[in-house]
């Protein structure tokens, strides 16, 4: 098979719908490690308010932490959006059978 100059020797040229295909796939599979570090950060904070000698400070470092981490989610959310809509602009395409 031919293979790109840009991509290199380790990439296959592939069909369009392939193509398409698996950026949506790749967006999915982001999505769904993102959930989890969601997932995460409220079992963290679950985990702290269940803590017998939690304090006023733990509970802000806390916040702050899992503040920071949710900032972090929806930045690389927004990015998914943007890398979304390029794909929705592409030529739809139709295996064929």
């Amino acid at each position: 098979r031919k293979k790109d100059a840009i991509c290199g020797p380790s990439c296959e040229i592939r069909k369009p719908c392939q193509a398409i295909t698996d950026l949506l796939e790749s967006i999915a599979l982001q999505e769904a490690g993102l959930a989890h570090i969601i997932n995460a950060e409220g079992e963290k904070i679950q985990a702290v308010l269940a803590m017998p000698d939690v304090t006023v400070a733990d509970l802000i470092a806390i916040n702050e932490s899992v503040a920071a981490t949710l900032t972090k989610v929806i930045k690389l959310e927004m990015v998914l959006e943007f890398k979304l809509e390029e794909i929705s602009d592409l030529e739809p395409c139709v295996e064929p059978a």
